[in-house]
């Protein structure tokens, strides 16, 4: 019985949710764009009318203008997204038990039954395409493969609105000649090395010798070897799996340039709030902290160092937080951007060993505080209550673009 691995990717999802829900942009060339006030400002998504006059995900919003002068940009409405995905995979669960994310409009699905994927694979995914678009409004191409990296390759293949199948008599044919950038996890870097050994397409890498990609790549060459051969063998995970946290951060984009310590303050306080919820939610606690800056310039820098005592306490991150970028930021440019993580995690169920230069009274203390005012947020909302300093203006973003879950690790093991 052949494996078969769908992967199912949402056409244009937040263009075509913006298109289904305002019928008046049916048709024409429309961007979803964040806020340039809050320096948001670019492509998340376009129509096809739209990609068809250049523009791309990832354009700023004035370049998309430039090349296409009668674009209707739009906001991003994230709630409404995130409820249109959890729409679509609850079609999904009526065909297979193994469903995995990848961000918000792709999936991966593992289809139970017998058959191969040019017979059962094929009229599963038609079935599929033709239920998301009559029930939900939107369109989404499938791939069917016995490989999750090809099945990948093949939702990309035919749009909107397509089933491609890609299979162990037909993947030379349709794979092996697409660059091998085509190929999940081949980055710019990786390219840019595999093209110093004249390895240009996926063909190329296949044929390629294995010891020579470790030497050039490490494990990861050998890797994207066995994906390009389609002998990767990786499982889709079951429903609600997760990626294993390693770390827990929030960063944002200031919609004006930090300039002072207290600006920088406000934001690495503000941003502690959601790490210390998010810690409690998976019952971690952080051994240190990391701070990552980018300045007006784009440049970027980051830092860590170890916390004298396990905490998920907002305060005591942005407090050590703090005193790293003091001790490490030389202000040659303004700051634009900030990200604080805690990482080393812990579980708060682990045994802590306790020291002669730690208050460990003042920190169950202020444990028992956070514990309470994360419980009157759950129960009461998420402004319920607040530190007093932070109802200053702390120049940071509200577009809630943080509700939108970046793709994960494709391989949990």
């Amino acid at each position: 019985m052949e494996r078969i691995v769908l992967h199912s990717d949402l056409n244009c999802f937040y263009a075509s949710v913006e298109m289904r829900d305002h019928p008046e942009l049916r048709g024409r060339r429309v961007a979803v764009c964040g806020s340039t006030e809050d320096r948001h400002g670019i492509v998340l998504t376009a129509s096809y009318p739209a990609k068809r006059c250049g523009v791309k995900t990832g354009m700023a919003n004035w370049q998309a203008l430039q090349v296409c002068p009668d674009l209707i940009c739009v906001p991003p409405h994230y709630e409404k997204y995130l409820a249109c995905s959890r729409s679509v995979r609850a079609v999904y669960a009526r065909y297979a038990d193994d469903i995995e994310p990848y961000g918000m409009d792709e999936n991966w699905l593992a289809i139970p039954r017998g058959g191969g994927v040019e017979t059962t694979g094929r009229e599963v995914a038609e079935e599929i395409r033709r239920a998301v678009r009559e029930e939900t409004g939107l369109t989404v191409s499938v791939g069917v493969s016995f490989s999750k990296v090809f099945a990948k390759l093949g939702s990309d293949m035919k749009k909107p609105d397509a089933v491609t199948v890609i299979s162990e008599e037909n993947y030379r044919e349709l794979v092996w000649p697409l660059p091998v950038s085509e190929l999940l996890y081949a980055g710019s870097a990786t390219t840019r090395k595999l093209r110093g050994l004249s390895i240009l397409t996926i063909g190329q890498l296949a044929r390629a010798d294995p010891a020579l990609l470790r030497q050039l790549l490490g494990i990861n060459g050998v890797k994207l070897w066995h994906y390009a051969n389609g002998t990767d063998g990786t499982q889709v995970q079951p429903a609600g799996w997760e990626v294993p946290v390693q770390s827990v951060g929030h960063g944002v984009t200031c919609v004006q340039d930090l300039h002072r310590e207290d600006e920088v303050w406000l934001v690495l306080y503000a941003l502690s709030q959601d790490v210390g919820h998010r810690l409690r939610a998976h019952g971690f606690l952080g051994r240190g902290v990391q701070v990552a800056v980018r300045r007006s310039d784009l440049s970027f820098v980051q830092w860590q160092q170890p916390l004298g005592y396990p905490t998920r306490s907002p305060l005591e991150l942005s407090l050590a937080g703090f005193e790293l970028f003091r001790r490490r930021y030389d202000w040659r440019q303004p700051v634009r951007a900030l990200t604080i993580r805690a990482v080393n995690l812990l579980s708060d169920e682990a045994p802590l060993q306790l020291d002669l230069f730690s208050d460990a009274a003042r920190h169950e203390k202020r444990r028992r505080l956070d514990d309470a005012v994360d419980e009157v947020r759950r129960r009461f909302g998420p402004g319920a209550v607040r530190p007093a300093s932070l109802m200053a203006d702390a120049k940071m973003a509200q577009d809630r673009c943080e509700l939108v879950p970046m793709p994960g690790l494709m391989f949990g093991g």
